[in-house]
């Protein structure tokens, strides 16, 4: 926490080394959240970018009391709801048409990654959100909670229904076997 507030302080002097060291300390998670939340990689790059600048614009708003990483990733949310409702009737890529049940598929390490973005793009945004939060960026309920704005019981119902989603379309599509609900 020390070091955050060091970093953010320096960033805010305008020191360029602080700025660079800011985004290389936080550019993974951010682009993470944005790669899940909007499926494509230019536009997760492009509004990754969009959440830095925000980000540094608002440094001196941030409340050094909390963490850093979910202030962070809140602005990457609702940068990414920005994009989402701004897309108007993208075109579906043949890649991602999903073949029948009981199709005779061989699946690798790259394919369950593939099968696994596939499935997560399918998601509810809020959904796919609190799954990569939770799941990708390890931050706690509490701290989901506060990005999102909704109460911990919401966003452990979003997790619960993420993960049945995903496994009932992985189970669809041949990749793992049928799983007990109540494992889920």
């Amino acid at each position: 926490m020390t070091e955050d507030i060091e970093l953010v302080m320096a960033c805010l002097t305008g020191d360029a080394d602080a700025l660079r060291a800011f985004v290389r300390q936080y550019q993974a998670s951010v682009f993470g959240v944005c790669f899940r939340m909007l499926g494509h990689r230019e536009d997760a790059e492009d509004v990754s970018q969009e959440v830095f600048l925000r980000a540094f614009r608002s440094l001196s708003k941030w409340d050094r009391v909390r963490p850093l990483t979910p202030w962070l990733l809140t602005i990457a949310a609702n940068r990414c709801r920005t994009r989402l409702s701004q897309r108007i009737n993208r075109p579906v890529s043949a890649e991602f048409v999903e073949e029948p049940a009981g199709a005779d598929v061989a699946v690798g390490r790259h394919d369950l990654a593939e099968e696994l973005q596939l499935a997560l793009e399918r998601l509810r945004g809020d959904y796919r959100l609190c799954f990569t939060l939770y799941h990708q960026n390890e931050l706690s309920l509490e701290e989901i909670s506060e990005i999102v704005d909704k109460p911990v019981g919401t966003i452990k119902t979003w997790l619960h229904r993420a993960r049945k989603e995903l496994a009932e379309h992985l189970q669809r599509r041949g990749i793992v076997p049928q799983v007990s609900h109540e494992l889920l």
